[in-house]
Order: structure tokens, then sequence, then C-alpha cells
């Protein structure tokens, strides 16, 4: 069998029936009659013929051959480290973990936001502040979020924000990018002499501890001279080091901000990695991303689940603060994770011998006559040797260790978890000196004195036995795609197949520093450039850029090209980005976050953007139209006819057009958006490419634009300038760029477009089946819809009382994870079935749909009251239906084994319903004590 006829759910039997069903003759035929002519592509992908899995297998070991994996001393926030080999197994490599959902259905997620929540109880404690959120993008984009979110929370009326110059570059650059269209100044200082350096007037201020060149500084004389002038103080720490200095939080820092990447995450090229974002009591409110918080359920049981969502994009649209709607969780749980298996104790005794190899180094080198920049320091030294600096650079190169070339006279060397001492001696030698006594470190004034990590959880799985329990219950708790189905509309849960997965943990692919030289790296540059070059064939486009590590950066890099792309023409007037009503949410936020003003433009009776309403907008803002957003297919699932159209009117004006590609499973293919009119658009690789969605990240989200947006993609955030980057590694979180390379490899085009097709077919043959039980809500040609389809519950909710929420936690007693819900129109389910999913499973949705249908009749009929159904009460514990205690009108096996349910593979949701406005109310977002429990 070829790889696609696995990928694809349904064989060609079961696609024959379900084309029938439809009244469709073939597939080609129903891509026909679905997708309007003025869009429809019909020629061939020139992408390779499809491989199959060995071969593509032979292949990345071929390309991973040319990376060379050195020792990496090179700092800049990347660090070698050890993944706990439990760990890489049982989350890492582990689909309960890899092919989970964002946890918006908390009642089957407990295990992952338990994880969660460690993750941020594990952050909180290591920073000395009060809440941290389940983890950013990187560190760059982390420092990025606090520089708003100060903003916003600042009484300072100033625009100016200081940096601190001993800053890392690459979160310098995308610093720069971020303020520049927000208004905001940047105001980089040496701080090294203390507060003499600060301006009179600014809203925030940037610390690092420690800094880029190792250096480690009391910054307590600045943290209160910003306070003195109505400014928030942000610092960048290192966590590691924090199990040895006095945290931010106890000098009166308000917001820290940084990575967990060396918390047992690889280095992969740059990522994926877990940034975090810590704030002081007062500002939680303000955090932007998500943030998990302790609720209660049903029966009154502590149970976890996203707090705060009102401050999600969907619903704050243009006025959202921050347009992150996704996070970096299966590198977050790793990062808790790695703290959970060794403790505090363990942390401590890592961070020692990190920095007593640092001691080694500075010592030595003083003792060899060569200076040492700084007396204080954790894992840096950065040693000044005039004129030298290259010369011991490439000593070391050729003892297999990469150093940091900061200028000609300055070469600084980062000790890590993998250091060892013949690493140290091979660095002395570099530089042309012995092994000497350790030096003092000026530093010791600065060391800790708090505890941190006291929770049980930090001091209990120590052992391999332990921590691999811990992990399966944990896992045991949620639902994920190695379960079953998970139709959520927009979001694309396609299978995630293990050829793909493989490679990630490969050392030549896992083990490379994003700065490593380039000599290094000729393998990924390679691979990164095949895929570049397939996604812009695919889409139609001229150019691709793989930076952006999610598909909110891939909007605002989108945004900013077009930005950058009016700026250069002297067009500056041009701001106004008209969204229709039914985007993403994350579109609008993106676009303020550009420097836009967001005009939005109303949709039609059937879902498609109004054109009379789009005529009056540009004609309202002709002279100002920057660009216009829309989503392709339609964000109600619908082919639009009259993108073309559209297109054209936006040109006529003078602007340019953003197609989000969230929605691309249904046009690889058959369509390529840079043909049909677009100029920009972002993909998603976790959606149509196959990267996992992880519980919630990692996500790549890849920009790609016509010719005359190339120049204006976001650049090295590594190298000197003002390059546009929006993620703190050059190429974002290459080291997971090899599963949708694999997935292209293996499918060829004819494998992608079978793979469209199956989308389509999937998502209308559901349509077909459920549409007399529940209205479909909008359809595009000849009553088809895309690749997925809504429906309407309204009419169910007013005449019953039954909710949208009550059949999604209905759907859990079924042994399904509910469609997404009331988006993009309140009240109603969007399935996406994926083309992954074989007809023996999406008959087993339909069919459970069909059977809740059935039971909101029997509450209609008054045979059931509304509150007090198998709906309302959804969904139901083993503990619930095994109580001494059963008061309700239905019975305990309606409650437990609904209709077609299998009992020897039933899966049991451990928490009862959770009352979210209590948990929203009551904000606990770090580890309850165990008694919280036991009560």
């Amino acid at each position: 069998m070829t790889f696609a006829s696995r990928h694809i759910g349904p064989d060609n039997d079961e696609q024959t029936h379900m084309l029938k069903t439809i009244g469709y003759a073939s597939l080609d035929a129903l891509m026909d009659a679905a997708i309007p002519e003025v869009i429809r592509w019909h020629g061939t992908l020139s992408l390779p013929p499809a491989a199959s899995e060995e071969e593509t297998i032979a292949e990345l070991r071929s390309i991973a051959a040319k990376n060379t994996v050195a020792t990496p001393m090179i700092g800049l926030g990347y660090h070698g480290t050890f993944t706990p080999a439990v760990i890489k197994r049982n989350v890492l490599e582990n689909p309960s973990w890899y092919t989970a959902y964002t946890p918006y259905q908390p009642e089957i997620s407990q295990g992952r936001l338990e994880a969660l929540l460690n993750f941020q109880t594990m952050v909180t404690d290591l920073t000395g502040l009060t809440t941290a959120n389940a983890s950013m993008l990187d560190e760059g984009t982390a420092v990025a979020e606090a520089m708003t979110l100060a903003r916003r929370s600042s009484k300072s009326k100033s625009s100016v924000y200081v940096v601190d110059a001993d800053t890392l570059p690459q979160t310098l650059a995308v610093l720069r990018t971020r303020a520049e269209p927000l208004g905001i100044t940047l105001v980089i200082a040496d701080l090294s002499d203390g507060v003499a350096a600060l301006p009179a007037e600014y809203f925030g201020l940037h610390l690092s501890y420690p800094g880029v060149s190792g250096a480690v500084r009391d910054h307590a004389a600045l943290v209160d001279a910003a306070h003195s002038v109505g400014a928030l103080v942000t610092v960048a720490a290192d966590l590691l080091a924090l199990t040895l200095l006095r945290p931010p939080g106890e000098i009166g820092a308000d917001i820290a901000a940084g990575t967990t990447q060396r918390f047992g995450v690889p280095l992969g090229f740059g990522g994926p990695h877990a940034g975090y974002l810590a704030v002081r009591a007062g500002l939680e409110r303000s955090l932007p991303g998500r943030l998990v918080g302790v609720s209660k359920d049903a029966d009154g049981a502590p149970a976890y689940r996203l707090a705060l969502q009102t401050r999600e994009q969907h619903i704050r649209r243009e006025k959202a603060t921050s347009n992150i709607c996704t996070a970096q969780v299966l590198l977050a749980v790793m990062a808790s994770m790695y703290a959970v298996y060794h403790g505090p104790d363990g942390l401590r005794a890592i961070a020692k011998r990190v920095h007593n190899h640092a001691l080694t180094i500075a010592g030595s080198l003083a003792a060899g006559g060569v200076t040492v920049a700084h007396n204080a320091f954790f894992d840096t030294v950065t040693a000044v040797v005039p004129g030298g600096a290259a010369s011991v650079v490439a000593a070391a190169a050729e003892a297999g260790i990469d150093l940091r070339l900061v200028s000609s006279d300055e070469v600084s060397v980062s000790c890590d978890e993998t250091t060892t001492s013949a690493h140290v001696a091979a660095v002395l030698a570099a530089f042309g000196v012995s092994l000497a006594p350790a030096a003092d470190c000026g530093a010791k004034p600065l060391g800790r004195t708090s505890e941190f990590l006291t929770h049980p959880v930090f001091n209990t799985h120590h052992s391999e036995t332990s921590m691999l329990r811990y992990l399966r219950k944990l896992a045991d708790r949620d639902y994920a795609l190695d379960r079953g189905m998970i139709p959520l509309g927009s979001c694309t849960m396609k299978l995630n197949a293990t050829t793909e997965m493989e490679p990630v943990t490969w050392p030549s692919f896992a083990d490379i520093h994003p700065y490593a030289p380039a000599s290094q790296t000729v393998g990924y540059e390679h691979l990164i450039g095949q895929l570049e070059t397939w996604l812009a064939e695919i889409t139609g486009y001229d150019a691709v850029s793989v930076q952006p590590n999610a598909g909110s950066q891939g909007e605002l890099a989108g945004l900013l090209a077009i930005r950058g792309y009016h700026r250069s023409r002297g067009d500056l007037h041009r701001d106004v980005c008209l969204i229709p009503s039914s985007a993403h949410g994350t579109n609008a936020a993106s676009a303020v976050m550009a420097g836009m003003r967001v005009v939005v433009v109303a949709c039609d009776a059937l879902g498609n953007v109004d054109l009379d309403d789009l005529d009056a907008k540009i004609s309202a803002h002709a002279s100002s139209l920057a660009a216009i957003m829309v989503t392709y297919p339609s964000t109600h699932g619908v082919y639009e006819a009259s993108i073309a159209a559209l297109c054209e009117k936006v040109h006529e004006a003078g602007g340019q057009v953003y197609v989000d590609g969230a929605n691309l499973n249904a046009l690889v293919g058959y369509a390529r958006p840079g043909k049909f009119g677009a100029d920009v658009s972002h993909l998603n690789l976790h959606k149509t490419f196959c990267i996992p969605h992880g519980g919630g990240g990692p996500g790549v989200g890849p920009v790609a634009v016509r010719a005359h947006l190339a120049d204006f993609l976001p650049g090295n955030p590594g190298q000197p300038g003002d390059h546009h980057a929006v993620s703190a590694a050059p190429h974002g979180s290459a080291g997971i760029l090899p599963i949708s390379w694999a997935y292209l490899r293996m499918m060829g085009p004819d494998g992608l477009a079978a793979a469209t097709g199956a989308a389509v077919l999937t998502a209308n043959y559901v349509a077909a089946r459920l549409r007399e039980h529940f209205p479909v809500l909008y359809a595009g040609n000849n009553g088809l819809v895309a690749h997925e389809c809504i429906l309407d519950l309204r009419p169910i909710t007013k005449a019953t009382g039954v909710s949208v929420d009550d059949v999604a936690k209905r759907l859990i007693d079924y042994g399904f994870h509910a469609p997404t819900m009331s988006f993009p129109v309140a009240g109603t389910l969007m399935v996406e079935p994926t083309e992954s999913e074989d007809l023996a499973e999406l008959d087993r949705f339909v069919d459970a749909m069909i059977a809740i249908k059935a039971e909101i009749d029997q509450v209609a009929a008054g045979v059931w009251p509304a509150g007090d159904s198998p709906l309302s009460n959804a969904p139901h514990t083993a503990s619930a239906v095994t109580a001494d205690v059963w008061e309700h009108p239905y019975s305990r096996s309606v409650a437990a084994y609904p209709a077609g349910v299998d009992r020897t593979a039933k899966y049991w949701p451990p928490v009862r319903r959770i009352d979210g406005a209590y948990g929203d109310r009551n904000l606990v977002c770090s580890c309850p004590s165990p008694e919280a429990f036991e009560d």
C-alpha cells in the first residue's frame, strides 16, 4: 500500500458509498460541483512523486547527515540539555500527548491541564512572582508580549521602552518588530552603571538576568527607579540560574519572561520551545495567552480548566491585547515534567554543576593571563582576547566545540547540563591556558535563600517507575486522536503519522543550535529550502518563510509585509484592514498589532462576504486601504464564488489581499491562493501539513507571498539590522519541519489532491447524513460545503432548552471530542472530519449525533426535564454512575453506555461538568494542595 492510502481513511469502496449517499458518481464530479470554476486549478503540482515510508526515512537520514552535531557552548539563550528518556518516550514520542487538541473541553483534558498547572507553578516558584501563563511561543515573543503588557498596565503616558543593552540580540530584533507599528520608542541603554543611564520618562524597563554577556547584576536599584516614574519592569531570567540566584519577584519586578528550553527540551535548530511569562499580583487579568486555573465540577470536586477565556481573540477581536491564540503545550509539558522528575534538589544540583564549570573556566583564564569581562556570572564567561577572538573560536571548533564570537576581541563561553570536564579542558586549550583553581563568583551576594518547588508533585516522582506511572495516569485522563475522532471545525485534526514523527528526535536534527556555524547546518538549510519551495508551489506564491512559529505569528508577518510594501512606496497613510465579520478572531488582533485600523465587512445570509458592504467600505476608505483579510474557504466552511471579484475590488483600490490559510486543507491540489488573486497567506503546518497540535502547540505558521512582497518577509533575528523578525530563531520551530517535509514527500502531488478530495467528501457525507436532524447552516455551490460544516442547534435550544454545551458534553459519554462550539456562530457546532477518518468512525460519530437528537426529542416530549436529562448532566463519570444513590429520571446504563458505545472500550471522563464561572471568580493558577482533592 502507498502512504497516501494509509493516511486517507476511507478506501475506494467506502468513498463510493459516501458519494452515493450525497448523490455524486465520482470524487471528480463532487469537486467540480463544489469548487467555483473561477478559482479551480486543473494542473498537477510540480512536486517529487510520492516516496514510500522507507524511502523517505532513508532520504531524511541522508539530509540529516549533512548537519554536524557539535558541543553547543554558544549560549544566546539556547543550551544543551538531556531529555530524560522516560519523558522523551512517554511525552514527546507518545501520541496520547502529541495528538491532543487545545483543552477547550476541560473534562477530557485533565491530564494535560494538570501538567500545565505544574508548568505554571514551576515558573512562579522560580521567578518569585504570583501568576504564570501556560507557556509562550519562545523567549523573544514572550519578552515582546511583556512589553505590550507593560504599556497597557503602566500609569506612565510615555511611549518609551528602555531595554538593557545586555539583552539577547534576537530578542532585540523581535522587540523592534513589535514596537514600531505600535508607536513604541525603544531606547537601548547600557545599564551596567545603574540608574544614571535611564531617561526621565518611560513606561517600561527590560532587564536581563543574566545578560547575554553572562553578567549577573543586582537590578534592585533599577527596579526602584522605574517604579518611581510609574514604569513596569520586566526581567528576562534564566530559570536554571534562578535555582541559585535571588528571583526577580524578590526585588519587585513586575514581569518575568524567558524560555524553558534548557529544562529537557532539545535545541531543534531553534524550536519549538516553551517560552514563559509570569506577573506579580494585580496583573493576572492582563496576562496574554492561556492560563490554567482550578475550578470545581458538578460534584464540587476540584477540576482544572482554561481560565479567563474572555481574553480570547474570537471574543475580543480588534480589542484583544495580543494575537496569541496558541501555546507550546507539548514542550511546556516536557519542561514541567523535567522539573517534576529532578525536583528542587536535582535542579539545584544541575545548576551548581553548570556554574562550577563556568567558575573553572573563569579561574583558569584569569590564571593564564586572559581577562574575564565580568566577575559575577552563572553559566557564561566572556573573555577579552584583543585581536585573537576568531582564532580561539576556530581552535575550539577543531575540537568539536562551538563558542560565540562576540567581536574581534571577545569570546563568550556558555556551559550547560551537557558540559563535561573534557569540554572545559578543550575550551581552555583553545585559549592556550591550563587548568587552574575555580574563580570566586561575585554573584554570591545575590544568592537565593527562598525555597522553591515545595509542592508534593515536585518531590515524589524521582524514580523512573513513579514517573512512568504518573505520565500514564495523566494521559489516561485525556482524549486525543489515539482514542478517536476529534471533529473540530477550522482545526484540521488529521493523522500525524509515526513515520513523519520519527526524525524529530534524531540527534542530527534535535541537537543543532539555531546560531551554529552555517557549515554545520547544511542539512537543515537543504530541508527548509525544499519545504519552502514545495509550499510555494502548492499555494501558487513566489516566496515562503517558515520563521513564524504559530499561525498568529504568520498572520502578523504577512500583515507586516503588506505594511512594509506600502511604506516602501511612500503610502504611509494606508492603514485600514478590512476584515469580514466571520473571520478568525486572531485576524483582527494581528491587524492591530501591525499598526492597522480594523474595519469590519458584513457577511450576507449565506455566510459570504457581502459585496455591497465591501464596496461601501472600500469607497469609504479607498485612500487609506491597506489590505483585506479573508479566510478561504470561508470561516463558515463554504467556497465563496465571489473571491476573485473580491480580490479585484481591493486591488483596484490599491490594497493587498491576505488569505488566511487556516482552511487550506480544502484547496491543496485544486486551487492556489497565489494564483486566484491573493498577495499573501499564512499556512498552518499544524493543520494542513500534519505537524501535531500537541495539546495546544507546537504550531508553525509559515508566511507565503507574491514576488512584490518577498523583500518584506521576516529576516534573521540574529543579524544586525531591522529584519522584521517575528520569532527568536531564524527558521522558527525548525525542529519539527521534518514532519511536514515527510508528509509532502510521502504523499506526492497525487496523494495531496486525493487527501483534499477525501476531506471535502467526508464533510459533505456528514452534512448529508445529519441535515435532517440538525440544520446545516451554510452551503455553497450546489448545496455543498467545503471541508467542514456548521450544524445549527439554535432552533433546538430555543424549543427545548438543550444547549450546544449539553450536546458537546454528551458527546463525551459517546466517546467523542466535541466539534468546535459556537464559532463562528454562537449556538452552533462546526464539524471537520478531515481525510484521515474512515467510514466506520464517521458513521460512529453521525450515529452518536442522531442518538443525541433522539435524546433531545425525549426532553422536548417531557419524558426528561431539560434540567435533569442525560444531556444536562453530561458527562457522566464512573463514580457518578456507580454512586449508591441515583435519583435521575433516566437509567444508569443510559448515562454510561448510550447507543453505540463499546462497553469494552469505554472512555470515562475523570470529572463531571466544570463550573467555568466559579474558576474565573476564584482564580487559582498554581498547584492546589493534595488536601484540596481530599476535601
